[in-house]
């Protein structure tokens, strides 16, 4: 079929494992397959053998589900640079159950969850059945999520964790506690911001969500904003110091989103930058960082260090309430993941949507 790299990976519209008749071993899994052509990316729900995946992975996994993050719709739709490597079976995120493993840390029947590490970019991923993946990128998922929880938490709400530990690091003046002012979220519908207020709100900081859905203030305040403000505030070249707003910013906007945030900090805030929905250029002035002392934090979820990562999944384990992860949440099928990275890059998307690769 059109994309695919080797006979055995053929289109199939359905969502069923093939089985060997001697032994009953699956030897075909469905997988959103991503292929090039002149320059242009093809995406398609395609069967793929299970003696395609990678050889240099050492643990085999039985997906469960899956996630859209922003960088998978950038993937699927071609628009930006993202896969490395082709054809590539997309998928940045996967959260399922051992089957095989020669690694040490790891034995068939063992729940792991995964985020990163160039999987669904130079590895393949995990918008499929089944994933080959090396040993040192798994985490255990904490006992409080089921498969589906870690993936409606995904790389997005990892990433709102590890902004959260980085302010209550803190800055030059120390960590950003409850009670010392606003915490500004921007992209606040996004996966991301979504899961942040959540987060964040649990722990009792007051938290501004900044937004270009007006019509999501209900849902926004409902995960526990106090306040909903326009990204018009924020979205356009401003002064290089503006008033002092807020006690600490978690932006996943980038460009002059992230400018004006920074130039609205208070003295010794700190500000996470952990994404570029508004574009990645700075157009800034060290302004903020000079005379207020402001910290701005970059927060890379891909390469993160594995105590790192615990951390941020024990944290969330126990400072996200399940209620609210389920308020932002929605489940589709892996033949609807094409569509839903189409609309993610197109700010066509709420909250978290967790992929039913078995669906």
């Amino acid at each position: 079929a059109a994309g695919c790299y080797r006979p055995l990976c053929i289109s199939a519209p359905r969502i069923d494992f093939e089985y060997d008749d001697e032994n009953g071993d699956i030897m075909t899994f469905q997988a959103l397959l991503l292929t090039q052509t002149d320059g242009k990316t093809h995406a398609e729900i395609a069967q793929v053998d299970e003696s395609q995946l990678p050889a240099d992975g050492n643990v085999l996994v039985e997906v469960d589900y899956s996630t859209i993050n922003f960088k998978d719709g950038l993937a699927i739709t071609g628009r930006s640079p993202v896969v490395r490597k082709w054809p590539m079976v997309a998928g940045i995120d996967g959260a399922g159950t051992v089957l095989q493993s020669a690694d040490p840390r790891w034995k068939a029947g063992d729940r792991v969850v995964l985020n990163g590490f160039g999987v669904g970019e130079t590895h393949w991923g995990c918008l499929a059945q089944r994933a080959r993946l090396k040993g040192e990128w798994l985490v255990r998922l904490p006992d409080a999520f089921t498969t589906r929880q870690a993936m409606a938490i995904g790389t997005a709400g990892y990433t709102a964790m590890l902004s959260v530990l980085a302010l209550e690091r803190g800055g030059v003046n120390g960590p950003v506690r409850p009670g010392d002012g606003d915490v500004l979220v921007t992209g606040a519908s996004g996966g991301v911001g979504s899961v942040a207020i959540a987060v964040l709100s649990k722990l009792g900081y007051r938290v501004t969500a900044s937004t270009g859905k007006t019509s999501e203030a209900d849902f926004l305040r409902a995960l526990g904003a106090a306040e909903v403000i326009d990204r018009a505030e924020l979205g356009t070249p401003g002064k290089p110091l503006q008033k002092e707003r807020w006690a600490a910013v978690v932006d996943s906007v980038g460009s002059y989103t992230l400018v004006n945030a920074c130039a609205q900090v208070r003295y010794g805030g700190v500000v996470t930058a952990c994404g570029l929905a508004q574009g990645m250029d700075f157009p800034a002035s060290v302004a903020p960082f000079i005379l207020r002392g402001v910290t701005l934090a970059g927060i890379d979820s891909v390469m993160a260090a594995m105590p790192l990562r615990e951390t941020a999944w024990k944290r969330l384990a126990q400072d996200l309430a399940p209620d609210r992860l389920q308020a932002i949440t929605r489940e589709i099928r892996l033949a609807e993941a094409i569509d839903a990275g189409h609309k993610i890059v197109d700010g066509g998307m709420r909250g978290r949507v967790v992929v039913n690769v078995n669906r």
